[in-house]
């Protein structure tokens, strides 16, 4: 019988448990860093990767692998979609229904049990698109 690890309370990992279930931001573990810095003046980035790590195997977040750039972390751990903005690295949950015939297609094709799965958008997002259309406009008026 494998039992789970238990882990000691600890006011670190609630409060990064904390403000990740306050924002939809998906912040990297730098950002939740600079956001306890005031409440716990000795933190090391160590100590807070130490606590995301228990948060992700106690499955109460999941990580946001964003190819080259930092991982984000996300406290909403059902199946949803993202979009990765390729010109200022923001990442959005998009409010699309998960596709469960998407599921069954890919599990039809290969014999394996799909459980779940995941799909990421990628392009620019509405702020980008604005300063690069506001960018042409201002080089066509030169």
């Amino acid at each position: 019988m494998i039992r789970k690890q238990k882990y000691k309370r600890s006011r670190q990992r609630e409060k990064i448990l904390s403000i990740l279930r306050s924002t939809d931001t998906h912040p990297t573990a730098g950002w939740i860093y600079d956001q306890l810095k005031n409440d716990f003046p000795n933190l090391s980035m160590g100590t807070v990767y130490r606590n995301i790590n228990i948060l992700l195997d106690q499955k109460l977040i999941q990580k946001i692998e964003a190819g080259s750039r930092f991982d984000r972390y996300d406290a909403n751990t059902d199946t949803h979609y993202h979009f990765f903005c390729q010109e200022c690295g923001c990442v959005d949950d998009l409010p699309l229904d998960v596709s469960a015939e998407l599921e069954s297609k890919a599990q039809s094709l290969v014999g394996y049990k799909v459980d779940k799965h995941r799909l990421d958008f990628y392009g620019s997002c509405p702020g980008c698109n604005e300063d690069s259309r506001q960018q042409a406009y201002a080089g066509n008026l030169n």
